[in-house]
C-alpha cells in the first residue's frame, strides 16, 4: 500500500508530487498525461520566475523537477475510487488496482470542444481555451471568441482591451450576465455573429481564419483571424470520486482552505475543485497545500 496516491499530472499533481518526495512518502502518481492544460498554452507570461515561456517548456521544467524525487508514475485512466480498510483503492481503465492510505485528486478539467476540423491541429498555434493564459499574445491582432455564456463574454471583454477586432460567434442568443452583455455590446471593437455555427478552422502552421455558417441561410463565411478562443465551458474530471466526496452543482469537488474534501483522507487540488480561480500558479499552490495536509493526516494513522 502506498502512503499517498496522486491522481493527475498537471501543475497541481506535479507540485503535490514534489512535496511528497521531499517528505519521503511512498507515492504513486496516476495520470493520463503530464502537464495538463499548460501543455496547450503557446506562451505563459504569468508564472512566477518566467516572464515569457512556452507552455510545453514550462511543463518540461516541472517534469525535470519532479524526476529528482523517488515518485512512482503510471500512465493510467482512473475510473473508480473506493474506501477499504486502512485506506482507499483506485481502479483504472487498464484493469489495475492501487491501494493508498491517502489520496490527492488533481485531475483538473476537460474542455468542451467544438469537434470541428482544424481544432486539434491548431491547438497552441492560435487555438486556445484560456484567455487569461494566451490573450496577451494576441496584442493588436484580430481574434474570435466562440460561445454565448459568461465565460465567452468575459473573454471578449478582456480581449477588447488587448486585441484588434474581436469577433464573437455564438450558436444562439447571448445568455450570460445581462450587465456584462450590455457592457460588451457597447464596445466598438467587438463584432457579433449571432446564430452562427463554427464549421472549420483554417491555417498554414498557425491559425489564419475561421469558417462560420449562418444557421438560417446555411451560407458559409470565412473570417480572417489569428487567434480563436473557444469558450463553451469545461467539466471537472471528478465523476470517478462522486460517491465518496461532496461536489457542487458544477461537479467541482468542495474543499476547505487546506484542500480537505468531505471524505477523511481524500484531498483535492487545482481546477477540479471549487477554488474560484483556474490558474497555473493557483493549482501549484493547491498541490503543495494538499500534500502538506495529507502528511498531517498520515501522521495521525497507526503504524
Amino acid at each position: 500500500m502506498f502512503d499517498l496516491i496522486i491522481i493527475g499530472g498537471g501543475p497541481a499533481g506535479m507540485t503535490a508530487g514534489v512535496y511528497a518526495g521531499r517528505k519521503m512518502l511512498k507515492t504513486l502518481m496516476l495520470t493520463e498525461s503530464i502537464g495538463g492544460k499548460v501543455s496547450w498554452s503557446m506562451w505563459v507570461e504569468n508564472y512566477l520566475g518566467y516572464q515569457y515561456i512556452p507552455g510545453a517548456e514550462l511543463v518540461e521544467k516541472f517534469k525535470e523537477h519532479l524526476e529528482n524525487f523517488n515518485i512512482e508514475r503510471e500512465f493510467s485512466h482512473v475510473v473508480g475510487l473506493s474506501k477499504i480498510d486502512g485506506g482507499f483503492v483506485v481502479n483504472t481503465k487498464e484493469g489495475e488496482n492501487y491501494e493508498g492510505k491517502a489520496i490527492i485528486i488533481a485531475t483538473g478539467r476537460t474542455q468542451r470542444k467544438l469537434s470541428i476540423p482544424g481544432e486539434d491541429i491548431f491547438l497552441g498555434r492560435g487555438v486556445s481555451y484560456c484567455v487569461t493564459c494566451d490573450g496577451p499574445l494576441f496584442k493588436g491582432k484580430d481574434v474570435v471568441v466562440i460561445g454565448e455564456g459568461d465565460s465567452a463574454l468575459g473573454a471578449a471583454l478582456q480581449l477588447s482591451k488587448i486585441s484588434g477586432l474581436v469577433r464573437m460567434v455564438s450558436r444562439g442568443p447571448l445568455k450570460g450576465n445581462e450587465v456584462i452583455q450590455r457592457k460588451v455590446k457597447d464596445i466598438q471593437n467587438i463584432k457579433f455573429y449571432i446564430n452562427y455555427e463554427p464549421v472549420e478552422i483554417k491555417g498554414d502552421g498557425v491559425v489564419s481564419g475561421l469558417v462560420i455558417q449562418d444557421k438560417k441561410s446555411k451560407q458559409n463565411t470565412r473570417v480572417l483571424v489569428e487567434g480563436i478562443f473557444i469558450e463553451i465551458g469545461s467539466v471537472p474530471v471528478s465523476v470517478f470520486a462522486k460517491d465518496l466526496v461532496e461536489t457542487n452543482e458544477r461537479g467541482e469537488i468542495k474543499v476547505s482552505c487546506r484542500c480537505e474534501t468531505s471524505a477523511l483522507g481524500i484531498f483535492a487540488a487545482g481546477d477540479v475543485t471549487d477554488a474560484p480561480e483556474k490558474q497555473i500558479i493557483v493549482a501549484a499552490g493547491d498541490g503543495a497545500k494538499a500534500t502538506l495536509s495529507a502528511c498531517k493526516y498520515l501522521s495521525t494513522l497507526p503504524d
